[in-house]
């Protein structure tokens, strides 16, 4: 599609598009603020898989009319657990963040006081 280079003949390092490049010939070209890119793409790829398995924890909690209270209290911890692995000096966050939303579904679905 618009390329006069032939099929069979691989692309030198000048040729390859950055999106393309390996990271054994490429990150060592790149200038430093590549790398905060890939730590910052890293952190957020993170993040949406903590906003993910605690949207669908939630989901389950909430909908799940066959789900104990013993059952919820422990896809909490683990939920909590996964997400202190992932991200392992933020449990405050998690405490300020999640916790009061998790607690405030145990109580209305439960009627727990």
């Amino acid at each position: 599609m618009g390329s006069d280079r032939p099929i069979d003949k691989p692309r030198t390092a000048a040729e390859t598009p950055p999106e393309m490049a390996v990271a054994g010939n490429s990150l060592a070209a790149r200038p430093a603020t590549s790398t905060l890119n890939l730590a910052e793409r890293e952190e957020q790829r993170k993040i949406r898989r903590l906003d993910l398995m605690m949207n669908m924890v939630i989901a389950v909690i909430g909908q799940d009319e066959s789900l104990s209270v013993d059952e919820a209290a422990e896809m909490i911890a683990d939920t909590r657990k996964a997400a202190l692995a992932m991200f392992p000096d933020k449990e405050l966050a998690y405490n300020l963040i999640y916790k009061p939303r998790l607690q405030r579904l145990m109580r209305e679905r439960f009627r727990i006081q």
